[in-house]
């Protein structure tokens, strides 16, 4: 039985750059895998004689929360943009919870981070709602911040 999701992958074209930008947002690195070569990695992966550098990556202290699995391929090279729309095929944005939207906003705005909107409202069919909106990382995939309104 599928119980959750472990991570979630993110190919980056400047480890250093982008680590630095997840940290600015909050999260922290949990394990540092380093640079090299795995030949598991290879096999699991499909991409034979590969070489990258990549961290794990979670927001808070719990053990069991979903993590970034921060990447930069060395070879094959980490290739092509991210999704240029938030229509695209695939997928196409990571949700992050907060509690307190306005403040956050502020905060990665002052950073010089590029958003696409402030944070608006939406309603859901069930009456619930939340505060969100969505900014980009420096290789400009999607990342949104949502905090719920109580009822949701």
């Amino acid at each position: 039985m599928i119980k959750s999701i472990f991570h979630i992958n993110i190919n980056v074209t400047n480890f250093e750059r982008s680590l630095a930008f997840y940290k600015m947002v909050g999260f922290k690195v949990v394990l540092n895998i380093g640079e090299g070569a795995n030949p598991g990695n290879d096999k699991g992966l499909g991409i034979p004689n590969s070489v990258a550098r990549a961290a794990l990556l979670a927001l808070g202290d719990d053990p069991r929360a979903t993590r970034i699995d921060l990447i930069e391929w060395k070879q094959p090279k980490t290739e092509g943009t991210a999704y240029p729309h938030l229509y695209h095929a695939g997928a196409a944005r990571i949700a992050l919870f907060t509690k307190n939207i306005e403040e956050e906003y502020a905060r990665l705005k002052e950073l010089g981070v590029e958003c696409v909107s402030e944070p608006v409202i939406i309603q859901f069919p069930n009456k619930a709602g939340a505060k969100f909106f969505c900014f980009k990382d420096p290789d400009g995939t999607f990342l949104e911040l949502i905090e719920p309104f109580q009822n949701a």
